[in-house]
C-alpha cells in the first residue's frame, strides 16, 4: 500500500512540475575558488527553492528527462526556457560561455553572484542580486524572496512589453541568435541521436594515447590527437612514407601525420565523421607489409 502510494505521490509530483514553466540554472558545481563541491551544492538547493516559490520549476541547465548528448542539451535549454538563473560566482568559464550564449540569445536572464565575486566588464551592465558566500541564513532568506520575486517581475515584463530586452538590443540594433527547428520522424530522430552519440563516443578514441613505460607508470604518449596512432618502430623509411601515402590517398582519410617519437616514427590518422576508422587501420597495419621489410613492428 505503501508503495503504490509513493508512486502515486511521485506521479502528481512529476505533473506539477510539468505544468510549471521551467527556469534553467547556470552555475558552478565543481569545487572552486576555495569553496567546496558541496558549497555549490547547497547554493543550488537556494535557487531552485527561491524559484519554486516564483512558481517556476528550475533545474540545471544540463539536466533533461532523456538521454542525449549534453552540450546539444544545455544549448537547447539556454535557447528555450523561459528563464534562466545565471551564478557567476567565482567567473567559472563555462559558466561564463553560458551566460554569453544565454545574452546573445537576449532571452531573460538574472544573475546573481557572491559578495566576493568582482563584476565582470561585459556583463557589469547588468543588474546583479548578491548573496554572501558564507550563506549566513538570515541574509539567504532575504535574498531567496528578492530573487523570486525579481523571477516573477522579469518574467512577467519579457512576456507582456515587447521593447523588453535583458542586454543586447540596449546597444543598437542586433539579429539575435536563434536555434532553427524542423520536425522530423521518429526514425530520423533516432539517427541523429545514433550520430551525437558516435560523435559524443569519438572524443575518448582521440585522446592522446597512455602509454606504460618501463618503470610501469603510465604516462601520455606525447603524441597529438589522432583516431588511429600505428608504431612504425621497425618499418623501413620508404615503407613508412608507402603507408603514409596510402593513408593520404585512402577517401575516408581526413588528415594523416608521420610524426618521430624518439628512434621511430608514428603513423597518425584522422579518419572522416561517419567513415569507419577500423576499415581504414585495418588497411595499415604494417604487419601486412612483407616481412623481408620488418625486422618488428607494434601499433598503438
Amino acid at each position: 500500500m505503501l508503495d503504490w502510494l509513493g508512486l502515486i505521490t511521485q506521479r502528481m509530483h512529476m505533473s506539477e512540475i510539468k505544468s510549471k514553466p521551467a527556469c534553467g540554472i547556470v552555475m558552478p558545481i565543481s569545487g572552486m575558488e576555495g569553496c567546496s563541491e558541496s558549497h555549490w551544492s547547497d547554493v543550488l538547493d537556494i535557487v531552485t527553492e527561491a524559484i519554486d516559490e516564483a512558481g517556476f520549476h528550475g533545474s540545471l541547465v544540463s539536466n533533461a528527462d532523456d538521454v542525449g548528448i549534453i552540450h546539444k542539451r544545455i544549448i537547447q535549454n539556454l535557447y528555450e526556457n523561459p528563464m534562466v538563473v545565471c551564478d557567476v560566482s567565482g567567473k567559472n568559464p563555462n559558466v561564463m560561455f553560458e551566460l554569453g550564449l544565454r545574452l546573445a540569445f537576449d532571452k531573460p536572464t538574472i544573475i546573481i553572484k557572491d559578495d566576493k565575486t568582482s563584476y565582470s566588464f561585459d556583463t557589469s551592465a547588468i543588474e546583479h542580486l548578491e548573496y554572501p558566500r558564507d550563506l549566513r541564513f538570515s541574509s539567504i532568506i532575504a535574498f531567496k524572496q528578492k530573487l523570486s520575486e525579481k523571477i516573477v517581475a522579469t518574467h512577467l515584463r519579457a512576456t507582456t512589453d515587447p521593447t523588453y530586452t535583458t542586454f543586447l538590443k540596449h546597444f543598437g540594433e542586433f539579429t539575435v541568435a536563434k536555434l532553427d527547428k524542423k520536425e522530423v520522424s521518429g526514425q530520423e530522430y533516432i539517427l541523429e541521436e545514433l550520430r551525437s552519440i558516435k560523435t559524443a563516443m569519438r572524443r575518448f578514441d582521440i585522446e592522446p594515447a597512455l602509454i606504460r613505460d618501463n618503470s610501469g607508470r603510465i604516462r601520455r604518449s606525447g603524441l597529438p590527437p589522432s583516431d588511429i596512432n600505428i608504431c612504425m618502430e621497425g618499418v623501413g623509411p620508404s615503407e613508412a612514407d608507402r603507408l603514409f601515402v596510402m593513408a593520404h590517398k585512402h577517401p575516408s582519410v581526413e588528415n594523416v601525420q608521420l610524426l618521430p617519437r624518439g628512434s621511430h616514427k608514428h603513423l597518425l590518422v584522422k579518419v572522416k565523421p561517419g567513415d569507419s576508422i577500423a576499415e581504414v587501420k585495418e588497411m595499415l597495419q604494417p604487419e601486412k607489409l612483407p616481412r623481408s621489410l620488418i625486422k618488428k613492428n607494434s601499433s598503438a
